[in-house]
């Protein structure tokens, strides 16, 4: 099928220098590469590493092995090469222009806080050292979490969440040790939410026992305030939102949100996984927040990591203090500890203490840029967000749902139902054919709410000339499905596979989330 081919070419400043195409030529690298361990050749070795004379540990009966591991025996040059060739089939933020990852920040990682972490101290850490010898990286972690603090505006903050995801659950089991220290953790069962706040708002509530109400969108897109009022009652156990919502709409009225949910006995527990639109602009104590959480791995730009590992950040008022995940670390004047003898804790949320080297870019982010940086990123992430909107809403078949001619903050949800009703395509194929040029294109989460949604949060990290190339492929692709919608319907052409089937993907009959079910379902 037809590659992207250059359209009309930008002029450079200097008239000596080539001008470069609008749309770049692109082709993804495709490698037939087998499994490393079918790539094994016994005998072979790499480059010898002394390896430390460390004791053998006295380990019980059944917790050795029978026999060796079967690992795959290579070359150091064979393993370089399939594990660069699979790197190669890859896209990334060092690759491309990846504003399409809508809800979740993508963003520049800068390389000199990755060699922070590359130094022996972080990069051999353990975890069962002594605290005597890892006073530097307690301080780190105690000065971080007081960032944190001053950005959240709360009193005290856990480091401990493995993610977003984990961050909110460790919020709810706060809220429900909280509530059964006031002799109310048997009536308070239920749990406010919104339909756009992120999904782990309601799943986490309900792994936890908790029945959840979600608060659907009024006409404008804001949440049901309306509808919050008649939710709220002596069950209200919290309210779990994110503002700006999915949509990148700010609710202007939390305050009142907030409230209402106090006055019936809950507690608020704001989402800030996404909150690069308003760093140093507004935060989760100003609008009378009890919690709150971040993702370091949006928006203090340590790397996602193919979704882990991440990192996450629970903050909670005086009040909840108590109940934090056990150890907290504390700073007694002269050195820093890990404090375990924490009797109302909800325990541990994860073993040990955090994903130290996230932690550490994460902080040295925060140092690197100051209060007045950090404002700085929510200015041009708003801004970088507005200039994308008003060049994407130039294309045919594209919308902007709800809350008409107001300014969306750090992201925004889109509308391809126009273009579908006209050409048959649907928003998940043309993120197929974007992939074409090199690029990444996001729908939404389910359900889709906003008939044919494409969601894009363009952060800080994205020069003006990069928003122009992406409007400008969305603008190409759309072009193609209304004039050739065979070529987008068929995609993606220049990637290392064609389209994957997703019928197993809708079965749960299919399934296999751990080893030991899927050598079930081979037998």
């Amino acid at each position: 099928m037809s590659a992207p081919s250059p359209r009309t070419p930008v002029e450079p400043a200097d008239a000596r220098i080539a001008p470069k195409p609008r749309l770049r030529r692109f082709h993804q690298a495709r490698w037939d590469e087998p499994l490393i361990f079918e790539l094994t050749s016994p005998g072979e070795r790499g480059v010898g590493v002394p390896v430390p004379d460390l004791p053998v540990p006295d380990l019980p009966a059944g917790l050795r092995r029978s026999e060796a591991p079967g690992l795959p025996e290579m070359s150091q040059p064979h393993v370089l090469r399939h594990y660069l060739r699979l790197s190669q089939e890859n896209l990334g933020v060092d690759l491309n222009v990846d504003v399409g990852q809508g809800t979740c920040t993508m963003k520049y990682s800068p390389k000199v806080n990755d060699g922070f972490v590359r130094d022996p101290r972080i990069s051999e850490l353990h975890p069962l050292q002594d605290e005597s010898t890892v006073q530097g990286v307690l301080e780190i972690l105690y000065r971080l979490e007081g960032l944190l603090k001053e950005i959240s505006g709360m009193d005290r903050v856990s480091l401990q969440p493995a993610s977003g995801s984990s961050a909110i659950y460790t919020n709810v089991s706060m809220i429900r040790a909280y509530h059964a220290a006031r002799g109310e953790g048997d009536v308070r069962d239920e749990v406010i939410t919104t339909q756009y706040s992120h999904p782990t708002n309601a799943a986490a509530p309900k792994t936890a026992g908790y029945k959840v109400i979600t608060l659907m969108p009024d006409a404008d897109g804001y949440p049901d305030i309306e509808a919050l009022k008649a939710a709220v009652g002596p069950r209200t156990a919290a309210l779990l939102i994110t503002n700006p919502e999915d949509t990148g709409i700010f609710n202007p009225r939390i305050e009142e949100f907030v409230r209402i949910v106090h006055e019936a006995g809950g507690l608020c527990c704001y989402d800030q996984a996404n909150a690069n639109g308003i760093l140093g602009i507004t935060r989760a104590r100003d609008a009378g927040f009890d919690l709150c959480h971040f993702n370091l791995h949006k928006t203090f730009s340590t790397p996602h990591m193919c979704g882990g590992p991440a990192a996450g950040a629970s903050a909670v008022t005086e009040a909840l203090a108590p109940f934090l995940p056990r150890p907290t670390v504390e700073f007694d004047g002269s050195r820093y500890h890990l404090d375990d003898d924490r009797p109302e804790s909800v325990g541990k949320i994860r073993p040990f203490y955090g994903v130290v080297p996230n932690l550490v870019r994460a902080y040295a982010w925060i140092m690197a840029l100051g209060g007045e940086g950090l404002r700085a990123v929510a200015e041009t992430a708003v801004l970088n967000n507005n200039y994308l909107i008003s060049k994407v809403l130039r294309i045919r078949g594209v919308s902007l749902p709800y809350a008409e001619g107001q300014r969306r903050i750090e992201q925004a949800r889109y509308s391809w139902e126009q273009l579908n009703a006209d050409t048959g395509i649907h928003s998940e194929q043309l993120g197929y054919r974007v992939a074409d040029f090199g690029t990444h294109y996001w729908t939404s989460h389910h359900p889709y709410l906003v008939p044919e949604p494409m969601t894009l949060e363009p952060t800080e990290s994205y020069s003006q000339a990069d928003l122009d190339e992406y409007a400008a492929i969305l603008a190409e692709v759309v072009r193609e499905a209304y004039e050739d919608p065979e070529t987008v319907r068929t995609a993606p052409h220049n990637g290392p596979i064609h389209q994957m089937r997703g019928d197993s993907l809708d079965d749960p009959g299919t399934w296999a989330v751990t080893w030991r079910a899927y050598q079930r379902k081979l037998a």
